[in-house]
């Protein structure tokens, strides 16, 4: 019976450098043009180059060990060796052999044929895997920490009740539910059997403890417009709650209602001394290096729509004012006749500053992921989002960044990635929320229901 080997593509040593590690008992090869490729990104400032580099470190760790050429055994039983390619010619394909992709395949088919290893190909790229399928190389994907779309962790459940039951201060349901299993911070829905719009919020705290959810209260007269969007806040308002994830599609509300928690948390309550908001760099290129300007210009088009839910939240807050003072008006016209004007001068005022003067006073901070490795950063409110073009192992580098008193938020749709490498079950936020669940420190909360528009939500179910 052929020896089996598991040949490993570049970008799976880019989405996981521990990923040499991962193949117990097993042949592990990696060809010798991966390491050229590796040696092209290790000088980037970008997490390609980090990982191209720890890849890089684990290699020249082993070489104390013996040759990599001619096989090292790891410590799971596994043996790793750098394999070369065929001689042009010796390995007859329609593939060109000057592109990268093309000489890992055809190290692989001549493994395959010439040396009569059952040889599998390790791969994230799909058109990779497709042309290896068809020089008849078993092809797959590399599945470690993948969490199947059909049963991630949603952060909550619904259930249908008698209407009477939601006028309990706790519905009889609610323990049958816990005994039979309840993850912390999971969240219960219970609505009427024949209003759909008459239902109760509770959290599972543990053991047979529930807390009932409502509204918060804010400076502003903004509040959650369904369901998720409550439990939600009720995660992003809990200071106990020191790792929340949000996830949906586009309108759901959830950068608007990070933000809101935020700025109460951080302007009123004081329970963090700032906002540090931070996106992935995909969308603009390898780096943000190559716009214009000083960092926080580079950062003004790439946080656009931080920008934008920021400017909604500013603009609910003016309009509230203006309202309470219209009324306010009205009111003393209708009563003694006292001065509107002394009335405005003692009344106060929770109008917000523009985003600039904020920014200015240091209580929100727009950060390059690129630039928080090696950081502690402590009381404060911390939001990335987009998070769903991370990698699990760029998750961890985020989460552990986090100091002493201090919340992060990672926020993102898992159904549009732009990374080519990542998927609804590898990516970084849908792998690190399934992970968490079972923390009390943890909560997650899917939203899928949009809020933004009636054409963006048409746009999402028909496009």
């Amino acid at each position: 019976m052929a020896e089996k080997m598991y040949i490993l593509d570049t970008n799976v040593l880019i989405y996981d450098p521990s990923a040499i590690f991962s193949f117990k008992d097993r042949l592990v090869g990696i060809p010798i043009i991966v390491l050229e490729e590796l040696d092209e990104f290790k000088s980037e400032r970008s997490e390609r180059g980090n990982n191209a580099r720890h890849v890089i470190r684990y290699l020249d760790g082993l070489r104390e060990r013996g040759s990599l050429r001619t096989g090292v055994l790891l410590d799971n039983g596994s043996t790793l060796q750098i394999l070369f390619a065929p001689e042009r010619g010796v390995i007859k394909t329609p593939l060109k052999a000057d592109i990268a992709d093309n000489v890992v395949l055809l190290t692989a088919l001549y493994l395959k044929e010439k040396e009569k290893y059952e040889v599998h190909f390790v791969s994230k790229d799909i058109n990779a895997r497709v042309k290896a399928d068809v020089l008849g190389i078993p092809a797959v994907d590399y599945l470690r920490g993948n969490i199947d779309e059909e049963r991630f962790f949603k952060g909550w459940i619904t259930l249908d009740v008698p209407a009477v039951q939601l006028k309990k201060e706790f519905p009889d349901e609610l323990v049958q539910l816990a005994k039979k299993g309840l993850v912390p911070n999971e969240f219960v829905c219970l609505s009427s059997r024949n209003n759909p719009l008459n239902y109760r919020v509770f959290r599972y705290l543990g053991g047979d403890t529930f807390k009932s959810v409502i509204p918060p209260k804010f400076q502003w007269s903004l509040e959650p417009r369904n369901a998720q969007q409550l439990m939600a806040l009720d995660l992003l308002m809990d200071p106990h709650i020191q790792l929340v994830s949000l996830i949906g599609p586009a309108g759901t509300g959830k950068t608007f209602l990070t933000l809101l928690a935020g700025l109460h948390q951080v302007l009123f309550t004081h329970v963090y001394e700032k906002i540090l908001i931070s996106r992935p760099v995909i969308p603009l290129g390898p780096d943000i290096g190559y716009l214009p300007g000083d960092i926080q210009e580079k950062l003004f088009s790439w946080m656009q729509p931080v920008y934008d839910n920021m400017e909604l939240i500013l603009h609910s807050a003016t309009t509230q004012q203006h309202i309470e003072l219209l009324k306010e008006e009205a009111r003393e016209r209708r009563g003694r006749g006292r001065r509107v004007e002394h009335k405005r001068e003692r009344r106060p005022s929770p109008a917000l500053q523009s985003v600039e003067q904020l920014i200015n006073m240091g209580k929100i901070s727009l950060e390059a992921i690129t630039y928080m490795r090696g950081r502690s950063i402590p009381y404060q409110f911390i939001f990335i989002d987009e998070v769903q073009n991370l990698n699990p192992h760029e998750v961890k580098t985020l989460i552990t960044r986090v100091g002493e008193g201090s919340k992060i938020i990672i926020a993102g749709d898992p159904f549009q990635i732009d990374s080519p490498y990542l998927d609804f079950s590898s990516n970084g936020l849908i792998v690190a929320s399934d992970k968490f669940k079972n923390k009390s420190i943890f909560g997650t909360v899917f939203l899928e229901t949009s809020e933004r528009s009636e054409l963006s939500r048409l746009a999402s179910e028909l496009l």
